[in-house]
């Protein structure tokens, strides 16, 4: 029986509130009153109550199973597409509502919230209408509880309305582009084009000008083979190096007709970067086509095939709920990202973040042309359309794997701007490894096996997927299939329970089986007791753990031939296709050898991994075993190896086929006491590897630190005392009225101090909210705490690099300790190789440099950076801009400055300022 049509001010619906200074409820007629948690639950389980974000308000609740209807599931089918911040005053921000002035009016506002979204599905300018009655009929199959509730406000269309994937475009083929014209770019030129950038009457910053000039020198043509420009660019936080490099790179991409790629490590700054682009460049020329594009892993998209699987009976509860919602979400989305695109962040955790996981392609199953919706593809269209961009904004992982081994050699970057270039050995030193584990040699069963029995899912082996391939060509047939029976030695489900019982199965297992008996047999770190994941060294070992790994290598490489012999077949039939071949079966015999490539060089990378064990160590690697663990319970065994140097082949991939290569950001170096170490940011840019010498510059920040900024260095809070920690932190946060960054090196402690001091916070109106502990991603907690003054964050390394937070949301930033280096093999390896002590002292100011980073974002901003370290090195100071007063004091003393704030007149801060 349908509802009766509700009124657009408020719906005489329950509603419930539950934060760390209480909870609240409002019955149907709308009195509100104060409730324990224990009355909160019971009024829940009874009726379905109109609640903001589920997953929280239980966590605040103590009560797992709380369900209701959820305001958030409400504006993303109404609003698919958009975001909100997910808190009270965010919605009420959104849907232009009076902010709550607490927790008893927030109820009151929940009602007028679903009130002011049923009344926009009534609405004849309702943007997002098209598609919502069909989804609606599909979720009220599903029993989601707002379907009822909705049914009255969504009219059934006069037509029946297409299915979502009839309404997605189709992309265009389009030829290849010509290589870039060979052009010089003046200074002059390049200082024009900043200042339209820039715009008329724009302030002229020197530094900017300077750092844009030389930005330009890698767009020169390049003089030898294999010998890019490269130009490694130090710029201070308020150069403005984003307009800085892209006023170079755009006038490039304008007379060459080439594409400039700029790579990050944080969705951040990807999100800026296509902002700030637009000074530069239309949204759309005048074919329609874009000139810039953002891209990003195949695992960030949405998979077309999967979501119809999930529509269609793949997924089940909650989660199919989750892909109706999600299906509203595709038929509006600029660009069908899923992770850090325009589905907001906060969707995933309402439900399952694994069911968002479920809908992209993460294990690079994809069948190209086979695919019903290639040509509608969200991957495909990004693809094609980068390869017609002047500007590609991407990632470093990305860019480096693109570089290794992309389809489409034409396609490589050869004009590269590595923005957070301080990042790139990191990402360098996760794309060339190497892990020989359960878990990944589990996902490459699946892909050659298909999907053990049992499981749900569209997921296909490879004979399923080359079915045609078998029919005609034997010998393409035979490969496929001793493939598949080599693959029965890899791991299956279940693997860790028989590991731990002592019954493996198969050869893999046994050799992972004799890994998980070495790490705990040798293990003296500690870890073992504290549930943590524990390592040891790849040497030394038994005769009877080098023959296990033999015969593993054994097992591999009989995989490993039958897929080479199958992409021999397989480009045997594209040079003498049969005739039933077309296009689009070309297209999927090419994404087949795509893939088995990547396979192949997986499975090579683990046999040479096993076969170096029992001998002489390579200085090039850096092996070792590992058990990984997480409250004490095993989710992983393997053998993993590193480069001990990865810009070594960082320098061959990606390097040596480029043209020119800029790395820059604000810590690129490391801050001596006598000035910038260029020397060890030049080793870390891998130019020395293919004998480059990259040409220095260094933007100094036009920003007045030493009178916005100071640094507290904290002596009387006790190492290891969580009492006196936590107190700390509180009272730092009550004397500056919120705003507080609180950065972590290890999650226990951020949870225990979290649990100790957010309710009493939270009575005095200061929220906290932390990483690891709400059920919110990491993304969506910055834009709270950047929406809220009076909030404050508690996180670790996510936060300590990466967040913008400019004016007055952040005021303060926390560090409760120093940042040491985690150790561990790979680290003592590199500090090895890299100088003792000195390697640690240069990690460590750089994390430093890095989280005072987070303070100041404009010219306006001031604050303090406090660390609760008693025995502060004096040799890590300069990590911090020169001229910043650092004040070592107690606990008192720094509340008193916390709580007065930094003011341009206090004189007495350099009197003050000790080390």
């Amino acid at each position: 029986m349908a509802t009766p049509a509700l009124p657009i001010e408020d719906v005489p619906l329950p509603a419930l509130h539950a934060s760390h200074a209480g909870s609240w409820l409002c019955g149907p007629e709308g009195s509100v009153k104060a409730a324990s948690k224990g009355e909160a639950v019971m009024a829940a389980a009874d009726t379905p109550h109109l609640i903001l974000n589920a997953p929280l308000v239980a966590t605040r609740l103590g009560y797992p199973d709380l369900s209701g209807l959820d305001l958030l599931e409400l504006f993303a089918f109404v609003h698919p597409a958009r975001f909100c911040v997910p808190t009270p005053k965010g919605l009420a921000h959104a849907l232009d509502l009076p902010e709550p002035e607490d927790g008893a009016e927030v109820p009151g506002m929940l009602r007028k919230a679903a009130a002011r979204l049923l009344a926009t599905c009534e609405s004849e300018d309702w943007a997002a209408r098209e598609g919502a009655w069909s989804a609606l009929q599909s979720l009220s199959r599903l029993r989601w509880p707002w379907a009822a509730v909705l049914s009255p406000h969504v009219a059934r269309p006069e037509r029946a309305e297409k299915w979502l994937f009839s309404r997605l475009p189709e992309w265009e083929d389009s030829g290849e582009r010509p290589p870039p014209g060979q052009v010089l770019l003046g200074e002059t030129a390049i200082l024009g084009q900043l200042g339209r950038l820039t715009g008329e009457g724009a302030e002229q910053r020197e530094g900017q000008r300077a750092y844009a000039g030389q930005a330009g020198n890698i767009f020169a043509p390049r003089e030898k083979r294999d010998k890019p420009h490269v130009l490694l660019a130090q710029a201070g936080t308020g150069i403005g190096k984003t307009l800085g490099y892209l006023a170079p790179a755009s006038l490039w991409a304008e007379k060459s007709g080439g594409t400039v790629w700029v790579s990050t490590y944080t969705k951040n700054l990807q999100r800026q970067l296509r902002s700030e682009a637009s000074r530069a460049w239309p949204d759309r020329r005048p074919d329609g086509s874009r000139p810039v594009v953002v891209r990003k892993g195949r695992e960030n998209y949405l998979c077309l095939l999967n979501l119809e699987d999930a529509l269609q009976g793949g997924f089940g509860g909650r989660a199919a709920v989750l892909a109706q919602l999600v299906a509203r979400w595709a038929a509006y989305s600029q660009d069908g990202d899923m992770i850090g695109g325009d589905l907001p962040g906060w969707l995933g955790t309402l439900f399952r973040q694994r069911a968002i996981r479920s809908l992209t392609d993460q294990r690079g199953e994809c069948i190209y042309a086979g695919c019903p919706h290639y040509r509608k593809c969200f991957i495909e269209r990004a693809s094609r359309a980068s390869a017609q961009a002047d500007l590609v904004i991407a990632n470093h992982a990305l860019v480096m794997v693109n570089a290794a081994r992309g389809r489409d050699h034409a396609q490589r970057p050869t004009r590269i701007v590595f923005d957070e270039g301080h990042h790139v050995f990191d990402a360098a030193d996760s794309t060339f490894a190497a892990a020989l584990t359960g878990q990944e040699a589990i996902e490459l069963k699946r892909w050659i096996l298909g999907p053990e029995r049992g499981s749900k899912g569209r997921r296909r082996g490879l004979a399923a997927r080359l079915a045609d391939v078998a029919s005609y060509d034997e010998a393409g047939g035979a490969a496929i299939d001793a493939a598949c029976e080599a693959a029965q030695a890899l791991p299956g489900e279940g693997w860790i329970g028989r590991l731990a019982e002592n019954e493996p199965s198969g050869e893999i297992e046994r050799l992972l089986a004799a890994v998980r008996a070495v790490a705990y047999a040798r293990d003296e770190s500690g870890a073992l007791d504290a549930g943590y994941g524990i390592e040891t060294e790849a040497a030394g070992l038994e005769g009877d753990f080098v023959e296990r790994a033999q015969m593993a290598a054994q097992a591999l490489a009989e995989i490993r031939t039958p897929l080479i012999k199958l992409g021999v077949r397989l480009e045997a039939m594209l040079e003498d296709p049969p005739d039933w071949l077309d296009g689009q079966g070309r297209a999927r015999i090419e994404g087949a050898r795509f893939s088995l490539s990547w396979r192949i060089d997986t499975l090579a990378a683990w046999e040479a991994l096993l076969g170096r064990l029992g001998g002489p160590a390579d200085p090039e690697f850096v092996d070792w075993l590992s058990v990984e663990r997480n409250e004490s319970r095993e989710f992983d065994i393997g053998l993993h190896r590193r480069f001990l140097d990865p810009m070594k082949p960082f320098a061959r991939v990606v390097l040596e086929p480029a043209h020119g290569v800029m790395l820059t950001s604000a810590t690129l170096t490391d801050r001596l006491e006598d000035g910038p170490d260029w020397p060890s940011a030049v080793a870390k840019s891998g130019a020395p590897h293919i004998e480059v010498q990259p040409k220095l510059a260094d933007a100094i920040s036009p920003f007045d630190y030493a009178s916005r900024a100071q640094v507290l260095i904290v002596t009387d809070v006790k190492k290891g005392d969580l009492a006196s920690l936590a107190g700390a932190y509180a009272r730092i946060i009550e004397a500056s009225g919120g705003g507080v960054l609180g950065l972590f090196t290890a999650i226990r402690r951020l949870r225990a101090v979290h649990g100790r001091i957010a309710d009493r916070l939270a009575r005095e109106g200061l929220p906290l909210f932390a990483q690891h502990v709400d059920p919110i991603d990491t993304g969506t907690l910055v834009d709270i705490f950047r929406d809220d003054p009076r909030a404050s964050l508690l996180g670790t390394d996510a936060l300590r690099d990466g967040v913008d937070v400019p004016g007055h949301s952040l005021r303060c930033v926390v560090m409760e300790q120093v940042p040491w280096p985690k150790p561990s093999i790979l680290h003592r390896a590199r500090r090895a190789a890299g100088g003792g002590s000195a390697y640690d002292d240069s990690i460590i100011r750089g994390r430093l440099a890095q989280a005072f980073g987070r303070l100041i974002r404009s010219r306006e901003d001031s604050g303090q950076f406090i660390v609760l370290s008693p025995a502060f090195p004096s040799r890590l100071l300069s990590a911090f801009p020169p001229g910043v007063p650092v004040i070592r004091l107690t606990l008192d003393e720094a509340l008193q400055r916390v709580a007065a704030g930094v003011s341009c007149a206090d004189t007495t801060l350099k009197e003050d300022a000790r080390e």
